[in-house]
């Protein structure tokens, strides 16, 4: 194997984030290093306020303020500004929220086409990979539909096709059925983990749910600001 197909496609060292409340200094992120290879599943567990999402949207690359370095498929992430950080995101990764974020005029099909036209795809082939990504999560009848039309674990399946339209080298989930039952939501994750190895994307998947973080390949814990 290649040096560059061990190289991990996310390579965190000594990442830190602080906020000022009232004047006192909060340490959320204290020194936190992770390396995912590509193709690996790592779950991220921690309680409600153990700085998960801040750590996401640190490699997410979605908002400034951290020390430390960032790397993205081998892209020094911290050095980027603006317009070369908003590429290397659209062109690098994928993001799967706990609420959908559709949009509520498109329907499914339309949801999964548009991002790949933004990142400069044909309308032809755009459709044709959201049609196939929405048809392997069981859809392919709801490609029509509107989110309102949708169910809760259905508005989630087409959230998760579109985060893997562009065919990113990692994908970013954040407490990614945490607005849906137990059965809804193992369902939903075991799909998405399915979907993930087929594509070979890498995943980072935030959650408080030990029961589904079982079903990845890895599980790091984020506790008092540092991974164990």
């Amino acid at each position: 194997m290649s040096n560059a197909h061990m190289m991990p496609v996310v390579q965190l060292t000594n990442l830190t984030r602080s906020f000022e409340q009232g004047g006192v200094k909060i340490d959320v992120l204290r020194g936190v290093n992770l390396a995912i290879q590509p193709g690996e599943i790592v779950a991220l567990l921690g309680p409600s306020g153990s700085g998960k999402s801040t750590m996401l949207q640190a490699v997410g690359l979605l908002e400034g303020g951290f020390g430390g370095r960032i790397e993205i498929a081998g892209n020094n992430a911290s050095a980027l500004h603006g317009d070369q950080r908003t590429g290397l995101r659209r062109d690098y990764i994928g993001f799967v929220y706990q609420f959908h974020h559709l949009l509520p005029d498109f329907n499914a099909l339309e949801n999964v086409t548009l991002p790949q036209l933004v990142a400069g795809k044909s309308r032809a082939e755009a459709e044709g990979r959201a049609r196939e990504l929405l048809t392997s999560l069981g859809l392919g009848a709801r490609l029509e539909h509107r989110p309102s039309q949708l169910s809760g674990g259905e508005q989630q399946r087409v959230a998760v096709a579109r985060a893997l339209a562009n065919r990113p080298k990692v994908v970013l989930a954040d407490e990614p059925t945490g607005n849906l039952d137990e059965t809804t939501a193992d369902k939903v994750l075991t799909e998405f983990v399915k979907l993930v190895r087929g594509e070979g994307s890498a995943a980072l998947v935030a959650t408080h749910n030990e029961r589904l973080a079982m079903a990845m390949d890895r599980v790091v814990r984020l506790h008092d600001g540092v991974l164990e």
